[in-house]
Formats: structure tokens, sequence, C-alpha cells
């Protein structure tokens, strides 16, 4: 019988299915187990729906809810609960919101047809019935009218709009869900049924439907409410509200998500038209958020406070519990497929303290910093880089846990391997560099840069400053972690870290140091570190305390950033292109040994060549040959850039591209005919980092240095030399391609603004003018 539907489609395999499990399942006897088992090859091969007689018949109790967001893909039994705002029209809060409608449904479907159990817990019942009521001539006459400052307003009671709502809206779902193969089934709930004595009816009720493949749609018994409510759309039910409900369902039944979606994107700190509201990303249960609540939703009786108890008693008992606006696209797929869409609640321990709290605790610390005198601040700096030379053998030996780790690492790549890496010399630059920020912390805040006298008796001065806190969020190398710490020490700006995991073991011992060196000041806290990628999304909002991102990686990394950040400036750059430009005029011995430095000293840094220029006239030329000759003994792969190859007419590999950042033993190679197309070149194709040119020609050498749109550039230098301790900076937070605020390698200089401050004598603006007797501005330069 089954083999007949083999050619009709799985849709309709699945239902003939269906019904011959409801009358099989009682017989239990082996022919009926027997004749089953031919249907499982054929759905296995008609369909990617699971097995139909494989469901689980026991759900195990006791459990953690998911901790992570990635733990959602494994929910198996999914309460979802539609608030009156998602199924409604927002533009008259009455009629059915078909299309929204209709896009859940879908997605519920595919949920089912992926081998998950879900449950809706729907509100639009009075909704409907409200539009139906009104719309009806044979009920008109039975509706009181009140004229109210010439409008005419017409009353329903909301028992009667639900009972005729609640046909309306099964049959709307049922249509729906026909599209996709599956039943539903109408479940009405009253109080009484989630009592001790007679919930375990319901349960088994709802557990069946489950087996069965049926959706149960469930909604409180509106219809025989005992308490009548205010006549609009939040409805009589018994129960406080659907949220309330939705939890107590999802609890009955042990589901392992619970999806609370309404009008609001998440768990919001406090009412969302607030100005500095934001929405949690990950709300723990067991404490450390704070939130203010504000008033009942739009159309419903419930609210973000009702939502939060709601989760609350779901988490203790297992359910993970997601918040979300179910307006958004593809809202529940998302949500369960691991994607970051609304809040996630989990109650799971977490020993690191909330991530707003950690940024209040730095924001703190902050302006305690800034109070600390700047031979304080250089002592705390000097003190980080007497303890990196104290611990070094521990140093590296988290260091090598890190590299053993990455090495087995498959995704991670050599030059992110080999960043990775500490060794001697870059601890010892690293201590070094830290002894020049310490001697050079009595120049960063409070330098005076102007000093004006405004007219007698009142100054002005424009003082440096610090910027705030800082988020320097930095991919492989541990290396940045006391560069940026002390940088941002010396310029008394508070300071979140957030470095990548591969270096997690180095990162954590690295923090403990710097946070060790604070402790004598008091101020330990001005220095967090983030570990959880989790963590990073979160504090991307926390534009009320973070003044200013900076992460350090690749251009796709950074741009990621730029895209998530929310309204906080972002102090980035895009790839390291960087080229190196071999004039007609170039010396052979000079090319040979900057070629070589620039791409074989550190062939990963973002400062290393990616790109040769030859002028057209050394093709032929022993710098030409040479040159390529040394990369091949270095064991540099050449990638032809199209102008040369075809000069050459060679069938060596061409550069797919001519703005590749390599980031290993690997370069292009290409030829140009002149010093102006070269500058043309590498204004087009590259990344405005770090560009020289090799040329005794000091007349070329000015045009190249004027024209080429770059941070840094250098004559008869390599590119290598672009680096804050080689700047004489000591160190740098990276290396900025912005127009604004700081460009090429970030020290202090780039983590300060600036404030004004005036000193008067009693002055006011209206005893300035061209009137007589009036006050003149002076404007004399003091310094």
């Amino acid at each position: 019988a089954l083999s007949n539907f083999s050619n009709k489609g799985p849709t309709r395999l699945r239902l003939s299915v269906c019904n011959m499990l409801r009358f099989l399942r009682p017989l239990q006897t082996a022919s009926a187990v027997q004749l089953l088992k031919p249907s499982q090859g054929i759905l296995r091969r008609l369909t990617s729906i699971p097995p139909l007689v494989e469901q689980q018949t026991s759900r195990r109790r006791g459990r953690s809810a998911a901790g992570s967001r990635s733990d959602l893909k494994k929910c198996d039994r999914i309460v979802v609960k539609l608030g009156s705002a998602v199924v409604t029209r927002s533009q008259d809060e009455y009629g059915i919101a078909l299309g929204r409608l209709a896009s859940i449904v879908e997605q519920i479907s595919e949920l089912y047809h992926r081998g998950k159990q879900v449950l809706l817990v729907t509100s639009g019942a009075v909704a409907l019935g409200k539009v139906r009521l009104g719309t009806s001539p044979a009920l008109n006459g039975k509706s009181e009218l009140q004229r109210n400052g010439g409008t005419r307003r017409q009353f329903t009671d909301p028992r009667a709009a639900a009972a005729t709502g609640q046909a309306g809206l099964m049959a709307l779902y049922e249509q729906m869900f026909a599209q996709f193969g599956l039943s539903c089934a109408q479940v009405l709930i009253s109080g009484d049924d989630l009592v001790e004595r007679t919930k375990k009816s319901l349960h088994d009720t709802l557990d069946e439907l489950l087996q069965m493949r049926v959706v149960p749609i469930l909604n409180g018994n509106d219809a025989t409410a005992k308490t009548v409510m205010d006549a609009d759309l939040q409805g009589v039910m018994s129960t406080p509200d659907n949220d309330s409900l939705a939890s107590d369902v999802a609890r009955l039944v042990d589901a392992d998500l619970l999806l609370l979606l309404s009008d609001v994107d998440g768990i919001h700190n406090e009412p969302p038209q607030n100005k500095g509201s934001y929405v949690f990303d990950t709300f723990r249960l067991n404490g450390g958020n704070k939130i203010i609540f504000g008033g009942t939703s739009r159309v419903g009786r419930g609210g973000m406070e009702a939502k939060v108890q709601a989760a609350l008693r779901a988490v203790k008992d297992g359910v993970a519990v997601v918040i979300a606006n179910g307006s958004a696209h593809q809202v529940i797929l998302n949500i369960v497929d691991g994607q970051r869409v609304g809040t996630f609640c989990t109650d799971v321990f977490d020993d690191r303290e909330q991530i707003e709290a950690q940024a209040n605790r730095v924001r703190e610390a902050y302006r305690t910093m800034q109070m600390l005198r700047s031979d304080e601040r250089a002592a705390a700096v000097d003190r980080l880089a007497d303890l990196l030379d104290k611990k070094r053998s521990e140093i590296f030996a988290a260091n090598r846990k890190d590299l053993e780790q990455a090495r087995n690492n498959e995704q991670l790549t050599g030059p992110l391997v080999e960043r990775l890496k500490l060794t001697d010399d870059k601890l010892n630059g690293l201590i070094s560099g830290l002894r020049q920020i310490a001697e050079a912390t009595d120049q960063t805040v409070g330098r005076v840069l102007r000093h004006t006298l405004l007219t007698d008796g009142l100054e002005l001065e424009q003082h440096t400053a610090p910027i705030g806190v800082l988020l320097v969020i930095f991919e492989s190398r541990p290396d940045v972690l006391p560069q940026v710490a002390a940088l941002a020490i010396s310029s008394a700006n508070g300071l979140l870290l957030k470095g990548g995991r591969e270096a997690e073991n180095t990162n954590i011992l690295l923090h403990q140091l710097v946070q060790e060196a604070l402790q004598s000041c008091g101020v330990s806290d001005a220095v967090g570190l983030v570990n959880s990628r989790e963590e990073v999304q979160q504090l991307l909002q926390l534009k009320e305390h973070i003044d200013l991102i900076i992460p350090r990686g690749s251009a796709k990394f950074v741009s990621q950033i730029q895209e998530s950040s929310h309204c906080i400036p972002v102090l980035g750059h895009s790839e390291g292109v960087c080229h190196v430009y071999v004039d007609q005029d170039a010396s052979e011995e000079m090319t040979l040994k900057i070629v070589q430095d620039a791409k074989c000293g550190y062939p990963s840094a973002c400062n290393a060549m990616e790109t040769l220029l030859f002028h057209s006239a050394l093709i032929d030329t022993a710098i030409f040959r040479n040159t390529m000759r040394m990369l091949a003994v270095n064991g540099v792969k050449v990638n032809y850039g199209p102008q040369l190859a075809n000069l050459l007419d060679t069938s060596e590999p061409q550069a797919s591209s001519m703005s590749i950042e390599y980031g290993s033993m690997e370069c292009t190679v290409e030829v140009m005919p002149d010093t102006t197309e070269a500058i043309h070149h590498i204004n087009k194709y590259g990344s405005a980092h770090s560009d020289t040119i090799v040329t005794e020609n000091r007349e070329t050498a000015d045009l190249f240095m004027q024209q080429v749109d770059s941070a840094c550039i250098f004559h008869n230098a390599s590119t290598r030399f672009s680096d804050g301790y080689r700047f004489g900076l000591g160190a740098e937070v990276g290396i900025s391609t912005n127009r604004i605020h700081a460009r090429g390698p970030v020290g202090v200089e780039g983590l300060l603004t600036t404030r004004w401050l005036v000193r008067g004598s009693g002055q006011t603006v209206q005893e300035f003018g061209d009137g007589c007797g009036q006050k003149k501005f002076m404007h004399k330069q003091l310094m």
C-alpha cells in the first residue's frame, strides 16, 4: 500500500503513514510492526523527514537549560508563543497579520520536517472575533453604541469575541499547516487544567498529539473566563498572560526550548524608548543583569516583566528560553540554528562577571586613573615590564600550550600560528617598548597644547585628555595585550581586551600580570579581559560604556566588527597590501636588501611587502634577475601580474588579483611603465597602509611620497619600519588606515583627545560686543 504512494510525493506519503499509524499504534502486534518495516526504507529514500515510528516516548527530566546558543540546534521539543502584537496587524491592531502568520507556520513546518516537535501557544482569537462581530449585520444591533466627541465607538464583550474568533483562528491555522502536509489540533486551557491533580491529562494529550506529528495549538479559554477585563484586545484569560501560559506548557511537556515572540527585539535593560536602552544578547537568570521594567504590551496583557518572569520559571525547570521579535525575518529558524537573534536566557553558572558589570568596573577604574599622577602611571608600566622579564618561563609555558592546540586545529593557517608564537626576541622588544612608554608618560595626559588670553582675567587652555574606555579586539598575537595595556595606562584610559581563543592561555596569564602591576595604584580593574565570543557581541552594543573600538586582525575581521558595532566609533585598518616600487634609478644592492627584509623577515606581519613593482626599464637588467633569484632562494612563491606575464610570455602562475594580502612567503610581481603609473597602481590596488620606493633620484622620490595616499610612505627603507616601537612610540594599538583622528601606527597620541579649560573672574558673554563701553576679545596667544 505504501509503495503505491511512492510516485505521489512525500506529502501524500507522509499523510498516509500518519493515518495508518493512528490505527496501528493501539495494536502493538508483531504483524503491525512487520507491516511498517518497509515504510521506513521508502520514507528514507523519498524524503528527508525522519521516520515517524521512531519518536522519543520519554523525556529526560532534571536537566539544565542550554548553556549557549550553539546548544539550541540540539533542541527537539519546542514551544513557540505568539503574542498579540505578532498575530495582529500593527496598523489597526484588530485584523490578523496573514503574511506574518503564514511565514511563522512555514517555519514551524520546516522544524517538523527536520524531525522536531513544536507546540504553538497563540493569541489572536479576541482580535479576529472583534473583526467578525464588528462586520456582522446580525450582531450590530446588540452592540452598545456610544457617541464621544462626534465619533461612534463599538464595544464587544471580549468573551463573545474570543468564542467567535477561536473557530476562525483554528480554521486559518488548519488551512496554512495543510499546505505543508501537517495537521493541527486546538487545545483550550483553563486554570484548572494546570493544577497538580489534572495536569497529567493535559500532558498525556499533548504528548500523544506530538507523537502523531500533529501540531498542538494552545490558548487560554477566554470564552468561559470568570473575570471580565477591560474591553480591548487583552482578552479575559484566566491565566495571567500567554507568556505565563507558554512557560507552564513548556515545563509541563518537558520542552527543550521556549520561544517568546512579541514586538520587542529582546530583553532591554530599560524601556526601549529610553535613552541608553539596549538589548541583552545573553541574559543570565542567576543575577548580574539590572533591568528597569516599563508597561505592558501594545495589544496584550504581557510585558517585559511578564516575559522575564515566565523565562525565569522555565529556565529553572531546564527549558532554554529566547525572547525575540516575531516580525523578524525567519526568526524561529534563525534562533534554532543558533544565530544571534533576540535575548538568550540561561541559568548556566558563569564565574566571569556579567559583561555590563565588567564594563562598569572598567569605567569606574578609568575615572580613578585620571586622578593618578603621571609618575604613578609610569611606575605601573615599569612594574609590568619587570613582571614580563621575571615571569618568562611561565609565559612561554602558557604559550607552548596554545601553540600545541593551534597546530592541532586545521582551521588555523600558518601565518596565524606564527603570530601566536612568543620568543625571547619578541619579549625583549616588548619589554624595551614598555620602558619607552613609561619614560614618556609625563608628556601624555594634561599637556597644554594651546594657551590663549581671551581678555583681561579670562584665559583659555587646551589640554590633552584620555578618550575614555577602549575596547581592543585582536587575533592571535598575545604580545598585543601588554603593549596595549601599557599604552592605556600611560594615557589614563580604561581598557577592555578581547584576544583570540587560540591564545587564551597566554592572554589569561599576561592579563594577570597587568592586574598585578596595577594593584599598587588601586586600579587593577582598569584593564579587563573578555574571553567568549558571545560577550564581545554584547560589548559592541554598550555605547554608554565604551568610547572607542580598536580591532586588530584581517580586513574581514575588522569589517565584521565595524558592521556589528552599535554606534561606537571603530578605529581600524583594511588589508596590509604593501608595495615596494623599484625605480629605474634604484641601487641593486639596496633593492635586494629592502625586498628581502620587506617580504622574508616576517611575512605574516601587516607591514610586509605583498606586491613588488619594477620600472619597465629594469626587466632586462641584473637588478630584476637577481631580485627574482633572491626571492626564489628564500622560498617565496611569485605570482606574475598581467603586464609582466604578457611581456615575458611566461607560463608561470599569474596573480588572481592585484589586491592580495598573502601573509605568507608569496607575493605578486608586476611591471610599471613609469613612476606615475606606479603611483596610480598603488593608490588603486593598495590598502593605504605602507608603501616604499627604492631610487637614487630625489625628485622621483619626492613625487612618490607626495602622491601615494598611504598612512606610511618610505624612501629607500623597508615597509617593515611601519611599527609603533620602531617609530619611537614604545608600542602601538594598531596601524590605522582611517582618515580621521589617528593614521599609521597608533601610540599614546592616538589614544588621546583634548578638552578646553577656561579660567575667568566673573565675565559674562553679554559684556562683550561692539557697543560703547563693552569689552573686547584680545585672543592673545600665550604659548
